[in-house]
């Protein structure tokens, strides 16, 4: 089902984060780690002090914890949540799973919660300024294995603007920016590879991922994201990665800098 729509139109879409742009990992009161993560980008959290499970993890950026880099960032996520809930909508998908969907640029508007189960295709047409919003008034939950496929454009100008909770179901991979009210939960092996898990109010909990904020288009007018065969080795990759390939070198973290969860 292709639903054609006009652009969005954020005036500055790939700023409207801000500072919280430099984060692929941002939780309110506490950011929790289980398993082997990977996170290229920075960690934080704020108002919060505490990031645990590091020890397992392998962080490709700063960690960020109740300082006011974090402070700046968390206000700079509450603006942009903001500004992307009050786009006027240009299509209601209230009450229907995007599973199945192919969508083009636009403000996609759930009134209450909003489910993907299977493969959502965002098709941004080759066209250098498609922006895709999805304003979801309450909680947003992914199935297992659930795909955000993102064609022909950049899949860093995909948002998630969510009033309450989000869930990323076992092995999805995912696209796009979420910024959530509430908490953000990634289960085993979920992925987001291009994008971030900004939450407002609560925690941020992972398990055995791997999250990137950058994205192989980012900053560029166009070209296709991997498609979803391809996005393994993507996150493969950003494990291998040489630092002098990395926008922000890798953080080693020291025997004394490690926590476990």
């Amino acid at each position: 089902m292709a639903l054609t729509l006009p652009l969005a139109s954020p005036a500055t879409a790939s700023a409207v984060l801000g500072s919280a742009q430099a984060f692929v990992v941002l939780g309110a009161s506490t950011v929790t780690n289980t398993g082997a993560t990977t996170l290229q980008g920075d960690l934080g959290v704020y108002p919060g002090l505490a990031i645990t499970g590091t020890g397992s993890s392998t962080l490709l950026g700063a960690m960020h914890k109740g300082d006011a880099v974090a402070q700046q960032a968390q206000a700079d996520s509450l603006t942009a949540y903001n500004t992307l809930a009050a786009l006027t909508p240009s299509q209601t998908l209230t009450g229907q799973d995007l599973g199945g969907l192919t969508l083009f640029a636009g403000t996609y508007f759930f009134a209450s919660s909003a489910q993907l189960t299977g493969t959502l295709t965002l098709d941004a047409q080759n066209h250098p300024n498609a922006v895709f919003v999805f304003q979801i008034g309450s909680a947003f939950t992914s199935a297992s294995n659930a795909v955000v496929n993102v064609i022909n454009g950049n899949a860093d100008d995909v948002y998630w603007q969510v009033g309450s909770a989000a869930t990323l179901g076992t092995g999805t991979l995912f696209a796009g920016s979420v910024l959530a009210d509430q908490s953000i939960t990634l289960n085993t092996t979920a992925k987001i590879l291009c994008g971030r898990a900004l939450a407002l109010h609560a925690a941020v909990t992972l398990d055995s991922n791997t999250l990137s904020n950058q994205c192989p288009t980012a900053g560029g007018t166009g070209g296709p994201v991997p498609e979803p065969a391809t996005w393994a080795l993507v996150g493969l990759a950003l494990a291998v990665m040489p630092a002098g390939r990395l926008r922000r070198g890798p953080v080693t973290l020291h025997p004394a800098q490690k926590e476990s969860a």
